[in-house]
C-alpha cells in the first residue's frame, strides 16, 4: 500500500522588517522580522508564522535574504509551499525587501493587504513588548501624518456603468469562499463579531466589461473604502487614492458615519464586488476589505 504525500498549502507571505518598542541591552531598539501566510476564510488551511530577530547593526538586505532561507526552510517543514508573492507594507522597507526577495527569486507586492499581520502586531504590542524588560512605555512621538495624495479617477476601461451600496449579513460573508467568483480575494473575518451584524460594502456593474474590470481591479491590491469630503475613495496598494464617484452632501455624511461604525464595531469590515448585472448569480470579482491602522 503507497502513501500520496499531501500537496503543499500554497498561500501569499505578509511580511514586516522593522523596529520595535523595546531596547536592547546595547541601548539599540530591536529589530524583528515577522512574516505570516495569507489566509483565507477556511481556518483549516493552516497558519504559518515565523519570527526571527535581528541585531540593529546587521539591518540590511543581506541579513534579510539570509532570514528569508531560513523562513522557506520552516515553512516547508510544516508543509508549505514557496509562497506565491510577498506582501510589504512598509514603504521605507520596500527598496530592502525587494532586494532580498529578488536573490531568492521571490516576488514582492507593495500592499497593506497585510490584514493578518496587522492583527498579529497589534496583538504583540498589546501583550508582549509591555512584558518585556526594556519597553518603551509611555507616549512616543507619533511619526509624521502622510500627506495623502489626491484621489486620482479610475482609468476608463476600468470604470464601470454604474455602482450603488450594498450590505450583506456577515453570516453569509463567512460563506463567501463557497460562491462561483472568477477573481476572489478572501481574508478571515473576525470571530468574535455576530453573524446577524451587516456589512457595508460596494457593488460596481457593466455588462461588457466585468472581467476586464476585475482583473484590473485585482492588480491594485484593494484596502478599502473611505469618503473623503463628497468623494468615495478606494484605497489602494501602499498610498494609491482611486476616485470611484462623487456623493451628495447628505450620502457622503451617511455613507461616512456608516464606514466608521464599521471600524469602531465591525471590525473594519467591508467588500467591493464586480458583477455584469445584479441577476449575475455569482460575481466577476469580490474583494473582503478590512479598515484597520496601517501600522
Amino acid at each position: 500500500m503507497s502513501l500520496v504525500a499531501a500537496a503543499p498549502i500554497e498561500a501569499d507571505w505578509e511580511l514586516d522588517y522593522y523596529s520595535r518598542p523595546v531596547l536592547e541591552p546595547d541601548g539599540k531598539k530591536r529589530w524583528e522580522l515577522l512574516i505570516c501566510s495569507s489566509q483565507g476564510l477556511d481556518p483549516s488551511q493552516g497558519l504559518f508564522r515565523w519570527l526571527l530577530r535581528c541585531p540593529a547593526a546587521s539591518v540590511n538586505s543581506l541579513w534579510l535574504r539570509d532570514a528569508l532561507g531560513e523562513a522557506l526552510a520552516a515553512a516547508a517543514d510544516q508543509g508549505f509551499a514557496p509562497p506565491r508573492r510577498i506582501r510589504c507594507w512598509r514603504p521605507s522597507m520596500r527598496t530592502m525587501v525587494q532586494r532580498a526577495a529578488e536573490s531568492l527569486a521571490l516576488e514582492v507586492v507593495a500592499s497593506r493587504r497585510c490584514y493578518g499581520l496587522i492583527e498579529w502586531l497589534i496583538e504583540r504590542q498589546r501583550h508582549v513588548y509591555p512584558a518585556e524588560e526594556g519597553y518603551l512605555a509611555g507616549p512616543l512621538a507619533p511619526p509624521p501624518s502622510p500627506i495623502q495624495p489626491l484621489a486620482i479617477p479610475l482609468p476608463e476601461a476600468a470604470r464601470g456603468e454604474r455602482w450603488s451600496w450594498a450590505s450583506l449579513p456577515l453570516a453569509s460573508l463567512r460563506e463567501a469562499d463557497q460562491w462561483p467568483i472568477d477573481f476572489p480575494a478572501l481574508v478571515p473575518l473576525p470571530a468574535d463579531l455576530d453573524d446577524d451584524l451587516m456589512v457595508t460594502g460596494l457593488r460596481l456593474f457593466s455588462s461588457t466589461r466585468s472581467l476586464a474590470i476585475a482583473g484590473w481591479l485585482a492588480g491594485l491590491e484593494p484596502v478599502r473604502l473611505s469618503v473623503a469630503g463628497q468623494q468615495l475613495v478606494l484605497e489602494a496598494g501602499l498610498e494609491d487614492r482611486w476616485l470611484l464617484g462623487n456623493l451628495a452632501p447628505e450620502e457622503a455624511s451617511a455613507a461616512s458615519e456608516a464606514l466608521q461604525q464599521a471600524r469602531l464595531a465591525g471590525g473594519g469590515v467591508q467588500f467591493l464586488a464586480v458583477q455584469a448585472s445584479e441577476e449575475q448569480p455569482g460575481f466577476t470579482g469580490f474583494w473582503l476589505l478590512r479598515d484597520l491602522p496601517d501600522a
